[in-house]
This record gives structure tokens, sequence and C-alpha cells, in this order.
């Protein structure tokens, strides 16, 4: 199973789409795994800015991804998408902005299960583009 990761902006585009945020837009009627989205309390304060980036990743980590066990959250992720080769984790940040599904990706890349940003996706596609293909 591959895993990539994308934002709701860019909905149409990506495959198998799972929002692991705490709250989807109302368009997205796709599936959503919470486990995975940042809580609550952490969260406003990071959008408050009474907390900076690093205190959100050790909140975050903390808080969310060291009670997960990686293994369980990819097998359940397939369960949205049994037959599929690949699914698509999305949030509501752009490329490159600061985001806890990349913090989701790195974490389960650690433990060697393979996922792909969209930052790498695109300039992979600019490339393509580039050189005709």
């Amino acid at each position: 199973m591959k895993i990539l990761t994308s934002y709701f902006t860019n909905l149409k585009r990506v495959v198998n789409p799972i929002s692991i945020c705490g709250k989807a837009p109302l368009f997205y009627k796709g599936p959503q795994y919470k486990k995975l989205a940042p809580k609550y309390g952490f969260f406003m304060d990071w959008k408050r800015g009474k907390l900076d980036n690093d205190g959100y990743v050790k909140c975050f980590n903390e808080q969310v991804l060291d009670g997960l066990d990686p293994f369980d959250v990819v097998k359940e992720l397939q369960e949205f998408y049994p037959e599929a080769d690949q699914l698509t984790l999305i949030c509501y940040e752009k490329p490159g902005d600061f985001c806890h599904r990349h913090l989701v990706a790195e974490w389960l890349k650690g433990f060697g299960i393979e996922v792909e940003v969209e930052v790498e996706v695109e300039v992979e596609e600019e490339v393509a583009k580039i050189n005709g293909k």
C-alpha cells in the first residue's frame, strides 16, 4: 500500500482520500480518520499564536502519535479502501506550509512505511512537463 499526502483544495486530483483533520470541510463526503487529527486544545493554542511550531510538534507527538501503532494505523486506513493499492491523507494546509500531515508522513516513514508527500509529487510532475513526458 502506497500512502500519499495532499490537501482539500487538490481533492479532485487525489486518489482514495482520507481526511485526517479534526473537522473536514462540509463539501467533503469521504472517509475521516480522526486518530491522526491534532487535539483541539493545542491546535487552537497554535492557531492563536500561543504555541509555536516546535511546541505544536511536541504536543502532536506526545498527545497523538505516541499513543498509536503505525502498523495498526496503516491497517485501519486500508480498511477504507480494501482493494486499493494507494490512498491519500488529506488536510487543509497547502504543500510546503506547516501541517500535521507532514508530521504523520515522517512518522510513518520512520517505521519503513512508504509515504509520498505531495510536494515531491508536484516537483516530479513539473519535471515531467518540462521534459515533455
